[in-house]
């Protein structure tokens, strides 16, 4: 017994107070993550079974939904294009995606590049350069009625917007899953004499099915819950984005479009789980000994795929270009000369000057504050010593934010910190709580990428610091930081570009002070100016182009003050 007792007296001494410390950061982050994640959607829950007095009304509000039918049908609409959408563009990504990585076609840098290009603007900017292409006045309308679509407003419009802005989503999964082959099972299976179809169906496909699972949720959840492509042009064709926006906002029905939100996040929550499920089914694709797949050339394929890629890029730089185009056109159909009048209508006249400025300041506010925030929790959750169910704690609520989507997100902040008796009341209708909302909403890649970075070090610079009785932030500032400054950027890169081109998390907080660039597109489209939105989100685009420009001179200096160690002698 005394030997027991002497044990646990050793070990209480052997914690050092940094280790306390520690501790106390990560409850601190844990209250931090209640406060603007559990709080906001539990407000909503709360909201979902009241009624406009506050009394708990149980499930009347979601009978009440069921009842009306344009709300029933707005449900029925989202579900069957996030669908369609879904399954357009989860095929075409994987072609695309196996022409990178599984052919010897030219320029696949260049390909690549491109396809990822639609991440750096706003959903919008697709959505309006439909408009030019298929509108009422648009470039192409009389050739898409002799394809027997009527208008490009309401569905049609809402697929295509969805399709270009959704590709690189998938495509960037379906990449990882697709590079990860062992040349091993094909070098077996050409042995055998199999063709090329068996292999790949019996090797390819099989190896890149949770790539391909993953591709197909992140996509459906990007559809239901966007907000701006609908907004822009979507016409008279109602889904549940749209319709929190008009209840909320138009109607002031807080009841209802809690119960909207409620139906936002079902999908949401229910695609984390399955997509879950399926990274704890997935087995290691390489082992020690597996040998990288190294494509062989084949003129007829490596042709084709090269034409079918050449036509992707070709659509989404004609996407690109007629926002461009757009933009300069003095007067769209008639003066087709070129001026820099929507430029200084949206900027100057409309004051998307200011509003482009708050986007600049919520960006950077969001990569300084997000990225700290997010390599602090991954190094507690990873490296602290004991407090084992805090750890838990901490990691379950950073990859919550992955299931909630933006909009709804929003609204549990307009029920929470807009309450009169919230200490944190304060906060509402400012700069901070966008910059919040925003770190909170991008959260969870960014602890992703944290963490993977943190799992590649050996936990004995830990064991030897603590041999020698040195705090844990100085072994974190002197060898973890340096060691992990890559991802940092990479991390930093990540909430500033997705800060910039935010719509939905952000449409229902900001006030005339605070208004963001992303929100300024909205209100210039609804003000019948498609040509000065169609600049302002030409100038999101290139701010992040320059940005990420700017981000990658930033990581070769990284690389080469911080990284100089993991090259050979």
């Amino acid at each position: 017994m005394a030997a027991v007792l002497g044990a646990r007296a050793v070990a209480r001494q052997r914690v050092h107070w940094t280790d306390r410390a520690g501790e106390l950061m990560l409850a601190a982050l844990a209250a931090a993550l209640a406060a603007f994640l559990v709080a906001p959607l539990a407000a909503i829950l709360l909201q979902s079974i009241e009624d406009a007095r506050g009394r708990v009304i149980g499930l009347d509000n979601y009978f009440a939904y069921f009842e009306t039918p344009a709300l029933a049908h707005s449900l029925w609409n989202s579900v069957w294009v996030s669908l369609l959408v879904t399954a357009l563009v989860v095929p075409a990504a994987f072609a695309f995606a196996y022409g990178l990585t599984r052919s010897c076609m030219p320029l696949k840098g260049v390909f690549r590049t491109v396809a990822l290009t639609p991440l750096l603007a706003p959903s919008l900017l697709a959505a309006i350069s439909f408009i030019y292409w298929f509108g009422n006045q648009g470039v192409l309308k009389e050739w898409m009625q002799a394809l027997g679509i009527e208008q490009i407003y309401g569905a049609p419009g809402i697929v295509l917007a969805q399709a270009f802005s959704v590709f690189p989503h998938a495509l960037m999964i379906l990449i990882t899953a697709l590079s990860l082959a062992d040349a091993r099972l094909y070098e077996a299976a050409d042995a055998l004499g199999t063709g090329d179809a068996r292999k790949f169906f019996t090797i390819t496909l099989p190896g890149a099915k949770y790539g391909l699972a993953s591709a197909a949720m992140v996509s459906f959840t990007l559809v239901i819950t966007d907000f701006g492509i609908p907004k822009v042009i979507g016409g008279n064709f109602n889904v549940l984005a749209t319709d929190v926006f008009k209840l909320v906002i138009g109607q002031q029905d807080f009841q209802k479009g809690a119960v909207v939100a409620v139906f936002l996040l079902a999908p949401a929550l229910l695609t984390f789980v399955v997509d879950r499920m399926v990274q704890r089914k997935q087995t290691s694709m390489l082992s020690a000994r597996a040998v990288p797949y190294a494509p062989r050339a084949s003129r007829g394929f490596d042709a084709a795929i090269t034409a079918y890629c050449s036509v992707v890029v070709l659509l989404m730089l004609a996407v690109f270009g007629m926002a461009v185009y757009a933009s300069f056109v003095k007067f769209w159909p008639y003066d087709l000369s070129f001026s820099l009048r929507h430029y200084v209508l949206g900027l100057v006249d409309n004051e998307a000057g200011t509003a482009f400025g708050n986007s600049l300041k919520l960006a950077f506010a969001t990569a300084l504050a997000g990225t700290a925030t997010v390599f602090a929790g991954a190094y507690l959750t990873e490296k602290l010593r004991g407090a084992a169910w805090l750890r838990a704690t901490v990691q379950f609520l950073g990859l919550l934010p992955m299931a909630v989507p933006g909009l709804v997100l929003g609204l549990g902040y307009i029920f929470f910190f807009n309450a009169p008796d919230n200490p944190l009341n304060f906060l509402y209708h400012s700069m901070a709580i966008l910059v919040a909302c925003t770190v909170v909403h991008f959260y969870t890649t960014g602890q992703l990428t944290a963490v993977t970075a943190l799992k590649a070090l050996d936990a004995e610079f830990e064991s030897v610091s603590a041999s020698l009785k040195v705090p844990f932030w100085k072994t974190a500032w002197r060898v973890t930081l340096p060691i992990c400054t890559p991802a940092l950027v990479d991390i930093s890169r990540y909430f500033f570009i997705n800060a910039m081109t935010t719509i939905s998390a952000v449409v229902f907080l900001y006030s005339p002070d605070t208004r963001l660039a992303s929100i300024a597109i909205l209100n210039l489209d609804e003000a019948g100016e498609p040509g000065a939105a169609a600049a302002v989100a030409v100038l999101i685009a290139a701010t992040s182009l320059v940005v990420c420009i700017l981000y990658l001179g930033l990581g070769w200096l990284v690389e080469r003050r911080t990284q100089t160690w993991r090259k050979p002698a």
